[in-house]
């Protein structure tokens, strides 16, 4: 398997890679609509291929903390794995490899509402609990599911406020988990 960025050409089969992996176009209109977002970039969007096929795929875009503006911040999402090909570890190494895409271009947080149970082993803590508000409210029983990955040192703790997304994002739909 190797892991390469996604063009132009491939957006097709990403978006049919979505809409099969969460079964609805949903994340598939919203990966569509985030890259044709100026408000989204510098995006990060990595495909996981085997031979020919794409397995997986991940996007990263701009979000940025509303007290810290000079912070550079991204957001996971989404992310997905064809079916039948999850839980082989293609997820794992898309997100490997995109924090060390992030980190090594000076990115310093990154966060994700996702999985609680699936992020943390990545170095995902609970966002609100470290002082980091949602761009939407998060419902009290779902806290878990925002999260915060720091890329450099000495961030968490020194910082907090609302994180504010790209433009596509901003729809309360997108946060309810």
């Amino acid at each position: 398997m190797i892991i390469r960025k996604a063009l132009d050409t491939d957006l097709k089969e990403v978006l049919a890679l979505h809409g099969a992996a969460f079964g609805s176009d949903e994340e598939a209109t919203l990966v569509d609509d985030l890259l044709k977002d100026p408000s989204a970039r510098p995006v990060v969007s990595l495909l996981a291929i085997e031979k020919t096929a794409i397995l997986g795929h991940i996007l990263f875009t701009r979000a940025r903390l509303e007290t810290a503006a000079s912070l550079s911040v991204r957001i996971l999402a989404p992310l997905a794995v064809v079916p039948q090909f999850q839980k082989a570890g293609i997820g794992a190494a898309l997100v490997e490899k995109g924090l060390k895409t992030l980190s090594d271009t000076g990115v310093q947080l990154v966060f994700v509402l996702g999985h609680p149970a699936y992020y943390p082993r990545f170095g995902f803590r609970p966002a609100g609990a470290l002082g980091f508000e949602a761009t939407y409210p998060i419902l009290e029983k779902n806290a878990d599911a925002w999260m915060v990955r720091e890329l450099a040192p000495d961030i968490l703790g020194s910082y907090s406020g609302k994180v504010i997304c790209a433009d596509t994002m901003n729809r309360q739909e997108y946060w309810i988990e």
